[in-house]
């Protein structure tokens, strides 16, 4: 739930219009060509940042990738699902898949039912005691964020929840046992704790980028364009 949101008026749009027709006149290259770096709120250390905290982080990547991103995520959040819908997986192949970056999932739930969803993405299916690794853990996130408006909004969220999850391998023991775990459930708020004070965070999606603090949603292009930059 992204705290900036983009304001276009009139004016801004009819001498956008204006300056594209001439563009196209007199030959010039077009503006709309031109994507945008998205600007940092803030610096954070990112050693600190990179250290895990009272849950292993679930990481795909190089290690020693490059460029270094940490997302703090709600599984409510719908401009996260936005993000994990149209731009994660394209990045994830440019990017993530060619050593280029190292792309690490933190909790940071606003509300019980998004918090659920995390602890079900942390277990693991079969040993519901046992914590899930990466190759679980992402698939179970896109499934989850592919159909949030399904769980999210529902007026019975366990039982959508549980829906989905069986989808994953659960069943209605395992369900029980993972949203039953006080642990766990502590473990994923102290997550989102540690990031908010920490390291700013205070709305979703935030991503910490190779020192710096990037709040909102971002497309293919503009991650794709912060990247390079950093490349």
């Amino acid at each position: 739930m992204s705290k900036f949101e983009l304001n276009l008026t009139k004016r801004h749009l009819l001498g956008g219009i204006a300056l594209a027709a001439l563009s196209a006149a007199v030959g010039l290259p077009s503006v709309a060509a031109a994507v945008e770096i998205p600007k940092a709120d803030a610096d954070v250390d990112m050693t600190e940042a990179l250290k895990p905290g009272a849950l292993p982080d679930m990481a795909v990547g190089k290690e020693d990738a490059p460029v270094q991103i940490i997302e703090y995520m709600s599984m409510t959040c719908p401009h996260c699902a936005h993000f994990h819908n149209t731009t994660f997986d394209p990045i994830k192949e440019k990017y993530v898949d060619t050593g280029k970056v190292r792309f690490i999932i933190r909790e940071f739930p606003f509300d019980p039912r998004a918090a659920a969803a995390f602890m079900l993405a942390r277990c693991n299916p079969s040993k519901p005691a046992e914590l899930s690794t990466a190759d679980t853990y992402f698939p179970m996130v896109s499934m989850l964020m592919k159909q949030q408006e399904q769980w999210a909004a529902a007026e019975d969220g366990r039982a959508a929840l549980l829906q989905m999850s069986k989808l994953a391998g659960f069943t209605q023991e395992s369900f029980e046992a993972c949203l039953t775990n006080q642990k766990l459930l502590d473990d994923v708020n102290s997550v989102r704790d540690r990031g908010a004070k920490e390291f700013g965070v205070n709305s979703t999606p935030t991503f910490l980028i190779n020192g710096k603090r990037y709040s909102g949603d971002m497309s293919v292009e503009n991650m794709s364009a912060l990247i390079d930059s950093l490349l």
